[in-house]
């Protein structure tokens, strides 16, 4: 055999290995936290909790200004960010109700096809770690909507230390409790498991969806995590840091595990909060309201994606995205057709932070509660909000005023009618919720106390 003909070979080789490489697709992992305010983390401002890992990678890819997920609270929105539509398509309004035990009707059913589903055809294996949210019943469980695996537990909330309380309320493994001496603290434990897959020896790439319970209530975590925030003088505060610091401890855990063995220039990572901040402790600013709420305070999440083979890093893309284009864009990645999944509301964000696309991936998004008990609609710049809270239909330029300080619906009618109208075509795809949770109640009774307390500032003359 001649040194010619070995060459050769081995530049054929070489080209071929290359190509595949080029062509290989990427793993891909979604960390979604719970609860967390937008200036939560270092790379949107945050001062006093420490985010080192989460604002290094942010640093790697491209931040997003104009980030929301589609409904301000917990399983409504994990149900819009998991199927990429708008989860009032299938009725999947509310919470699911927490004082009774809820059938197979009640969650993302199974007719709804979600990211993992359509990964799979891509031919990735696929897992589900922390919490679900979206079907307390068996058979709405991560296991039958397209997932491999799962590593964590049914319902909304959970103590850290995964102590069982009831049958949604226990850590799971592919449907077998998961025994207490097997666990420590939650958020370290569900990134032990998503270590653990994302290491198993297997030739197919991943999708990972890690939703840590943190920082949900209830407040507690490690005396190592509560060292990094002593600092902060404000002990609820101190608390709710030290279980933001814990994300970010094990998302530094995760992205070191990637380097390690060699998969993080292949990797999409994408971190996002699924509603922004709860009421107490967790930090907004400078958007106006939390959790619950449709003012920017309560559906704009600190959001960012990484990849480091295709994208440059550095990057602060501001026009409008949602959650809801995770699926599209993933799908894209992957090298499926998306145009193929007609039930999408979202769209591919390639174009635009790949490739430069000019113009917006969205010129409207909308959001509902409860059935239209509270809405808010965004064109434009425009946005209007029917506010349960207020008891009145709000307007808002947000490029004049983002922070939603200035209601300027007495001078706008035409664009008020303009939106209604544009809310009101949206809302005719959708469905009655399929069961309501107790939110229209929790607002009003909010409300009261908030205007009470203001009230009560006044002291007895009211002046």
């Amino acid at each position: 055999m001649s040194k010619k003909f070995i060459y050769t070979l081995a530049i054929g080789l070489m080209t071929t290995l290359t190509g595949m490489a080029q062509n290989q697709k990427p793993n891909i992992i979604v960390v979604l936290t719970d609860d967390q305010g937008w200036a939560d983390v270092g790379f949107n401002g945050a001062t006093d909790i420490p985010t080192p890992n989460l604002d290094k990678l942010a640093s790697q890819g491209v931040i997003f200004d104009n980030g929301y997920v589609s409904h301000p609270y917990c399983s409504p929105s994990r149900a819009g960010l998991l199927t990429g539509r708008y989860q009032a398509r299938f009725g999947h309004d509310c919470n699911m109700p927490y004082d009774s035990e809820n059938d197979d009707t009640v969650g993302t059913p199974l007719s709804e096809k979600m990211i993992s589903e359509a990964l799979k055809e891509q031919g990735y294996r696929t897992s589900a770690i922390g919490k679900w949210h979206l079907g307390d019943h068996p058979s709405l469980h991560p296991i039958h909507q397209g997932f491999d695996h799962w590593f964590g537990f049914a319902g909304g909330g959970m103590n850290y230390w995964g102590i069982p309380d009831g049958p949604i309320k226990t850590i799971v493994r592919n449907g077998k409790p998961v025994p207490q001496s097997e666990l420590r603290y939650l958020t370290d434990d569900f990134t032990d498991e998503a270590i653990d897959f994302i290491t198993k020896k297997d030739d197919q790439p991943f999708f990972m969806y890690l939703a840590y319970n943190a920082p949900h209530a209830p407040d507690q975590a490690t005396k190592q995590y509560l060292e990094q925030t002593k600092h902060i003088e404000y002990g609820g505060r101190s608390i709710y840091a030290a279980m933001v610091n814990a994300v970010d401890a094990n998302v530094g855990r995760i992205d070191s595990t990637l380097v390690a063995n060699g998969m993080k220039e292949n990797t999409i990572l994408v971190f996002l909060s699924d509603n922004g901040g709860r009421g107490e402790h967790a930090d907004n600013r400078p958007y106006r309201g939390h959790k619950g709420m449709l003012f920017e305070g309560g559906i704009k999440v600190p959001f960012f994606i990484t990849w480091p083979k295709k994208l440059k890093g550095g990057q602060h893309y501001e026009k409008m995205v949602s959650s809801l284009d995770l699926f599209p864009t993933f799908l894209e990645a992957a090298g499926g057709k998306v145009k193929k999944e007609s039930q999408l509301d979202g769209t591919t964000l390639l174009p635009y932070i790949l490739e430069g696309k000019s113009g917006s991936p969205h010129d409207k998004l909308f959001w509902r509660s409860v059935g239209g008990f509270e809405y808010a609609v965004r064109i434009g710049d425009y946005k209007l909000y029917k506010s349960a809270y207020k008891g009145k239909t709000l307007l808002f330029n947000l490029k004049n005023d983002p922070w939603e300080q200035n209601d300027i619906s007495d001078k706008h009618p035409e664009v008020i009618a303009q939106l209604e109208k544009a809310y009101t075509a949206w809302d005719a795809k959708n469905l009655v919720p399929g069961w309501i949770d107790p939110h229209r109640e929790n607002v009003i009774k909010e409300e009261k106390a908030f205007q009470n307390l203001r009230k009560k500032a006044m002291g007895p003359t009211g002046k």
